[in-house]
């Protein structure tokens, strides 16, 4: 007994419509179900079976900004991605979306912070295979992140 995992997020936007297209060309999800008049869709996320990973219900244009941070609520969502090259190509994806707003070396892993259209943020992170991990990492560390030096020193196309 007791929980397995995360099963699903929801998330109340000023437009289902444009976060969804948001990511569908950014992170590749598939839109499973929308509501013919904007109200709703519901998500996956590239290569997942599930009934759905995400859904956006639409609140309206005169939603006030996200308070994260200043309020209690939700911080980040955090997808996992299955590769370091997989990490990189959407790094370039987020900077051309204008959505990156922070970069993050964790020790076991490495991150990306992005923002949807709305401001809410995710994370985009990769983990190292058990046997690239530092001896004595620490799981709750964050330094700032040189992708390009961690790709030269690990390689592209491992997943764990």
């Amino acid at each position: 007994m007791g929980v397995t995992g995360m099963n699903h997020a929801v998330l109340y936007v000023r437009d289902a419509r444009r976060t969804t297209r948001f990511y569908q060309e950014v992170l590749d999800f598939t839109l499973l179900k929308a509501a013919p008049d904007g109200k709703w869709a519901f998500l996956n996320a590239p290569g997942s079976d599930n009934d759905h990973d995400i859904a956006f219900f639409s609140i309206g244009d005169k939603a006030g900004p996200s308070t994260a941070g200043q309020t209690v609520g939700l911080y980040h969502l955090a997808w996992e991605v299955a590769g370091l090259d997989d990490l990189v190509a959407l790094r370039q994806r987020l900077v051309e979306a204008g959505a990156l707003v922070g970069e993050a070396n964790h020790e076991t892993h490495l991150s990306l912070y992005a923002k949807d259209p709305d401001g809410l943020e995710f994370e985009l992170t990769w983990f190292l295979p058990a046997g690239q991990i530092p001896a004595g990492a620490d799981r709750t560390a964050s330094h700032p992140l040189d992708l390009e030096a961690e790709v030269a020193r690990l390689g592209t196309g491992g997943s764990h």
